[in-house]
Formats: C-alpha cells, structure tokens, sequence
C-alpha cells in the first residue's frame, strides 16, 4: 500500500469535499479511500457521489443505507434529511439518477488490506455502532470490539477524530501531534468527518496514512455557503447548517 488518503462522512457537503480533495491533491495522492455517509444532511448528494464513485474504495455508511431503505434509528431531523436526500436521487429529470442508486446499492460494509480493516462504525458492527472517546470507560465494550481487529482499523461514523489504543486509552489528534505511527499493537483510528465535523473544529477531518504512520488533518472550507444552501432548503433543518460554523 503506497501513500493513502482515508476520509468519511462527508454528509452531502460539497464545498469540504472538494476543500479536502485539493488538499490530497497537493500532496500527491492519487488513493482515496472513503468509509461512508457520502450523503445525509448536507445539500449536494448527487455532486457527492459522483465525486466518490472516482475513489479506489467508498464504503457504505449508515445514511447511505437508510436512503437506500429505511431510515430506522435516525433522529427525526435526520431522518427529513434521508428523505429528501432520497428525493434528489429519484429525480429522473437528473442525468445519471439509476448510476448514482447502482453505485450506492454495491457498497460493502467492510474491507480489508492485509491486516488493515476498513469500516463505517466499527468492526463489530460496521454499520451502525458509535465507538465515541469516552466509550474507554467501558472495558466490556472495548475488549469485545477489539477483539475483531486483527490489528488495524480505520473508522468513522462519530465525526470525532483520534486513536483508540486496546488498553483503553483514546489521544486526540491535538495530544499526539497530528501523527501516530502503526507501531504492532491493535489500534483503532476514527480519520473524522469532511462533511459535518463534532470535535468542536470546523475544519474538515482525514488521515493520512503512509509507511505504517498516520497523519491527522484538518482543512478550511466555505461552511458559510453549505450553510446558506441548507437554510433554503426547508426539508432541511436549519441545526443542520448552523452546526457546521462551530463543528459540533
């Protein structure tokens, strides 16, 4: 494996995308592996997912399933957003409607490099389960999830950056430098959110990853006018805009 990018839930924004793939651009990469959520929430589904169908790897997230079925489990705003996300895909009059469904109904849940695992949630449950940071505290739930890593994985889905070390340690990006390396023990690694970062940093969150270390990053991009675009949008709700100017 050569030098790659891994990002995740970029939620529909279109303008941290593109912010992101500029910044992986500049630094030479042409690998671009995303672990889901390439649409809910945000105002431009259909820019996203024919921006990720060019990547090497794009993953199913939550919110690609639940546009695909139902949205069970999503709070109410989230689950408007899922249904207009769907309407946008179904809009025939759009150029390329049946290959975006096609391109969604494919995606695996989990992939594996060697003994690097790649998932949405996590290995236990690639889909759906939230591992947040303070999920340290509980051992039970550390130790069974760990136990399905034969190494290495590479996560999303919490839109919070960091390491998840198997004795129940967690470093945000901050308390490590922006880098980690992949030093032989089991560890987990949340790369962030493009679209809709939690962390309390605006800034759009991806790992990079080369010679067995990991670099954090963080970049700008116009959340203003992802922002405005869901304020127009009135199945949209508003939270959902102004979330992005705090990243929370």
């Amino acid at each position: 494996m050569g030098k790659l990018a891994i990002i995740s839930d970029i939620h529909g924004n279109f303008e941290a995308l593109t912010a992101v793939l500029a910044d992986i651009d500049a630094q030479g990469i042409d690998e671009i592996y995303c672990l889901g959520d390439v649409i809910g929430y945000g105002p431009n589904p259909r820019e996203c997912i024919d921006t990720c169908r060019e990547f090497k790897l794009t993953l199913l997230g939550n919110h690609d399933n639940g546009a695909l079925f139902d949205p069970e489990g999503f709070s109410s705003g989230a689950e408007r957003a899922i249904f207009w996300t769907r309407s946008q895909l179904e809009d025939k009059s759009c150029e390329g409607a049946q290959e975006r469904w096609d391109f969604l109904a494919q995606l695996p849940r989990t992939h594996r490099d060697g003994s690097i695992m790649f998932v949405h949630g996590s290995p236990r449950s690639p889909l759906n389960e939230y591992v947040f940071p303070e999920d340290i505290y509980n051992q039970r739930k550390i130790e069974r999830i760990f136990g399905f890593i034969q190494k290495y994985c590479f996560q999303g889905h919490t839109h919070v950056p960091g390491v998840f070390t198997e004795n129940f340690r967690f470093y945000s990006p901050g308390e490590v430098s922006n880098h980690y390396s992949l030093n032989g023990q089991k560890l987990m690694v949340n790369v962030g959110s493009v679209g809709q970062p939690r962390d309390s940093d605006p800034r759009s969150s991806y790992v990079v990853l080369e010679d067995n270390e990991i670099e954090f990053r963080r970049v700008e991009y116009d959340a203003q006018t992802t922002r405005l675009k869901i304020l127009a949008i009135p199945e949209l709700d508003d939270f959902l805009g102004d979330r992005l100017l705090e990243g929370r």
